[in-house]
């Protein structure tokens, strides 16, 4: 067996997208939010899995972040955990189950990794959250962390236009992405940036740096599966690429069935018992 085989076979930990990264191995991540989606995307070969709190929006239709709650991600990341092998499976802490309280942030960590049987945490912000980070990383825990624009301070931001343009927030974002790395996050997206500073920031760093609008120069790359796939025809925002537009295959499939089912077309005789 060739070693590529048996590295597109092994299971994917925090450890070995390190390992990614030291011998320059871009690292592919999607979203996910149930089981069918996660079981094709693991067996087509994604590196990491996010279950993001984007279900916030794709799969609840809330207009932000803000709404979803834990039990509502635990129930979104015990459906993609049954679907996966390889994948790391990463899972938001959302809005409110970590901000201010490090015991409560905790205390959600906990529950995702007991509950969902997830192997990672994801968490928004800095040096603002870094006592939460901490307590949940003496637990056993990896943490994923999360600069830029962070979605979940939505009403901070008032606007979700590229961060970090201004030197002042450049340089905090650098300060904030080297003190995750020391209090020892395994990774961290960034989300929105201008390249040239996400180039910084990964080359700076020892982990892997996954972009979202946030350049080439990242160690690996993030979508929202609904938005690769041509699901969500509403965001079009520059970073997007579409890989295709299910939202016409779905649309024409189910306007085919409707009309079979209207002219008794369906089902047919070799379709009944």
């Amino acid at each position: 067996m060739s070693t590529n085989t048996i590295d597109s076979t092994r299971k994917v930990t925090t450890r070995r997208l390190i390992e990614m990264k030291q011998r320059g191995e871009k690292i592919s991540m999607l979203t996910a939010y149930d089981f069918t989606s996660a079981r094709i995307l693991d067996e087509a070969g994604i590196d990491t899995i996010l279950v993001g709190d984007s279900a916030s929006n794709v799969m609840a239709g809330n207009t932000t972040t803000l709404p979803i709650t834990l039990d509502q991600m635990i129930y979104h990341a015990k459906s993609v955990v049954k679907g996966v092998r390889r994948a790391l499976v990463i899972v938001d802490l959302p809005f409110g189950s970590y901000q201010g309280n490090s015991k409560e942030a905790l205390a959600s960590a906990i529950r995702i990794m007991k509950e969902s049987h997830a192997e990672a945490v994801k968490m928004e912000g800095g040096a603002e959250v870094a006592e939460s980070i901490q307590r949940i990383l003496s637990a056993g825990i990896p943490v994923m962390g999360h600069l830029g624009l962070t979605p979940q301070s939505i009403n901070k931001f008032g606007t979700y236009n590229v961060r970090a343009r201004e030197e002042a927030e450049a340089e905090k974002l650098i300060a904030d992405a080297h003190l995750l790395e020391e209090i020892g996050c395994f990774g961290m997206v960034l989300e929105k940036v201008p390249a040239a500073l996400a180039t910084r920031v990964a080359d700076e760093v020892s982990i892997p740096i996954i972009g979202i609008g946030a350049g080439g120069g990242c160690d690996g790359q993030v979508l929202v599966m609904h938005d690769m796939l041509g699901l969500n025809r509403g965001f079009s925002p520059r970073f997007l690429r579409r890989y295709a537009d299910l939202h016409s295959v779905i649309t024409d499939a189910v306007g085919r069935y409707i009309e079979d089912v209207k002219h008794s077309d369906f089902p047919s005789t070799s379709e009944q018992y």
